[in-house]
């Protein structure tokens, strides 16, 4: 074990306070709920997704754009769209051959941000 590793504080005497609890109990979503913003979360963990959604909340873009931008394959774009479209993060619209691709809502943008701000800021 490292000896420079901190240990998390914990109360001295261990106890439950049972009003708190029952008051959070209350208000706790579903156990289906947590596991689907789990899921939601767990797209967010692969940088290319990231780097997808990011280049989108600059622009919308088709999978030709988004290649160009993040120096990769259409293929590998369409593979991370895919898992974004499922999870409902992006939608897209087709003009004429073209198929562009945008953030879905306001939230995905909200998200994004928050998280970039919450990374960046100064401690």
């Amino acid at each position: 074990m490292q000896k420079d590793k901190k240990q998390v504080p914990c109360c001295s005497f261990l106890h439950a306070h049972h009003d708190v609890v029952s008051a959070v109990q209350e208000t706790m979503p579903c156990d289906d709920t947590l596991m689907d913003v789990a899921e939601l979360f767990h797209v967010f963990s692969d940088s290319t997704r990231i780097k997808i959604l990011y280049v989108l909340l600059r622009h919308e873009l088709c999978v030709c754009d988004i290649a160009a931008l993040l120096g990769m394959t259409v293929s590998a774009i369409s593979h991370q769209l895919r898992i974004l479209k499922s999870a409902k993060l992006v939608r897209w619209r087709r003009s004429g051959k073209t198929v562009f691709y945008t953030l879905a809502d306001e939230h995905v943008e909200t998200i994004l941000a928050q998280g970039i701000d919450h990374i960046t800021e100064p401690d």
